[in-house]
């Protein structure tokens, strides 16, 4: 089969990941172009220039693309419609496939190009209000997870079943139990996102729809009593 030219979004995270890649029928990813800014205040302001910029250095004009991979959380709801909702549109104006992926898959399958050995291994990334977003993953696998909980939790988890690595934001990992030496790979990149997303790429597999992983109820909620009022007739 021949290569795949894919773009990569991901705004999970306050980081703004985008790129270009390719995707062989191995399976076997290379990185042409990526951007990565740390602005949890400007996604929506920067993410279509550095595609832009991406694409540019790449040397892949839209047309040229296969695809299109989108990291779909876990996240905060603001910034994770950005890349999503700007993933979406990419790929409805050229015809194209959007595949969604769990941005901690895209961290577990980058974090495990870097370690000599990892059956197990557990992705912790911020959630913000003194808890975190987490998954459990085994030879590549994710196993349990993703879901939002307070660091003692996993720190729990961890003593009962420990893990050989551990990959995301360095700080929460060890809030949340983690002892060893965390891997190099704290956000999504453009890298662990195409590897995640390589296997739905290759196979041409129908994308299903974009489902954001929000794992929390929204903060703005209807109370009951004037819900009931509101149905009452006058």
């Amino acid at each position: 089969m021949d290569e795949m030219t894919v773009l990569v979004i991901d705004t999970a995270t306050d980081v703004v990941v985008t790129g270009v890649g390719t995707v062989d029928g191995d399976g076997f990813v290379r990185v042409a172009a990526e951007r990565a800014v740390a602005d949890h205040r400007r996604h929506a302001e920067i993410l279509t220039t550095l595609m832009s910029e991406a694409l540019d250095e790449a040397g892949v004009r839209r047309e040229a693309l296969d695809a299109v991979v989108v990291g779909c959380g876990p996240g905060p709801f603001t910034g994770l419609r950005v890349g999503m909702a700007t993933g979406a549109g990419f790929g409805d104006a050229l015809g194209l496939p959007v595949y969604g992926i769990c941005s901690l898959d895209a961290i577990a399958a980058d974090a495990a190009q870097h370690v000599a050995s990892a059956a197990s291994m557990v992705v912790v990334t911020d959630a913000r209000r003194r808890e975190v977003y987490w998954a459990r993953y085994s030879d590549g696998a994710r196993i349990s997870g993703p879901d939002v909980a307070a660091p003692s939790v996993v720190a729990h988890s961890l003593a009962a079943e420990p893990v050989d690595a551990a990959a995301g934001s360095p700080s929460h990992l060890e809030l949340s139990g983690w002892q060893g030496e965390p891997s190099l790979v704290s956000t999504p990149t453009a890298r662990g996102l195409l590897l995640a997303g390589a296997r739905d790429v290759v196979s041409g597999t129908e994308p299903g729809p974009l489902a954001p992983l929000y794992l929390r109820r929204p903060d703005a909620v209807e109370r009951k009593d004037q819900r009931d009022k509101a149905v009452i007739p006058k």
